[in-house]
């Protein structure tokens, strides 16, 4: 089951449109007062850390186009960090990548630059400013779009669950999720300066 869902999502990849945006997500895998008594996952998952707290499990490494379309994506144990993952799922991808600051890295900039694909991430407050274009500076504020993507998936293709009973069941649900969403035509997308009539946002 697993094998045939994978292969699916690579025929469900969006159109390289030149415009992404990257971020992750977390999928808890059980309630955090069970996070030291649940055996289903105690070898493959990890404790991490989201913004809305600690969790045990998995993230779910994410790009998407301005389509909302599913470009890349990898999942990963819950305590990865978003930085150390850009460079593997961006990888193929060129044009420009719009991320938050987790993604703020002299060396993946260059990186990814080296490789047709330009990085774009708000400033921490020690940083010095440098000037945007216009357009740019408006993608950039976009990245909610993906934001968007992810409220799509946990809320109407119920990505995230703590009822999982084995680890081979987590995996085919998360890929089904992703390829119900991939089938559906509920992705939030862009066009020109403002999100659609269609955006989660």
């Amino acid at each position: 089951m697993l094998l045939p869902l994978v292969v699916l999502m690579h025929y469900l990849k969006g159109e390289e449109a030149g415009i992404y945006y990257i971020d992750s997500t977390k999928l808890a895998i059980c309630h955090n007062k069970r996070t030291y008594s649940n055996r289903v996952f105690n070898r493959i998952s990890k404790i991490g850390k989201s913004s809305y707290g600690w969790f045990l499990g998995f993230k779910l490494h994410l790009i998407i186009n301005n389509k909302g379309e599913i470009m890349s994506v990898k999942i990963t144990k819950g305590n990865k960090s978003d930085l150390s993952m850009a460079s593997v799922i961006s990888k193929g991808l060129s044009g420009k990548l719009f991320g938050d600051k987790a993604y703020i890295s002299k060396k993946l900039f260059h990186q990814l630059l080296s490789n047709g694909l330009r990085l774009f991430t708000n400033l921490r407050k020690d940083m010095k400013t440098y000037l945007l274009d216009i357009e740019d500076k408006r993608l950039l504020n976009k990245r909610s779009l993906i934001e968007s993507v992810f409220n799509v998936l946990k809320k109407h293709m119920h990505l995230e669950h703590t009822r999982h009973r084995s680890p081979i069941n987590f995996f085919v649900h998360i890929i089904s999720s992703l390829a119900s969403y991939s089938i559906s035509k509920l992705n939030p997308y862009l066009i020109s300066s403002s999100f659609s009539s269609n955006s989660l946002s």
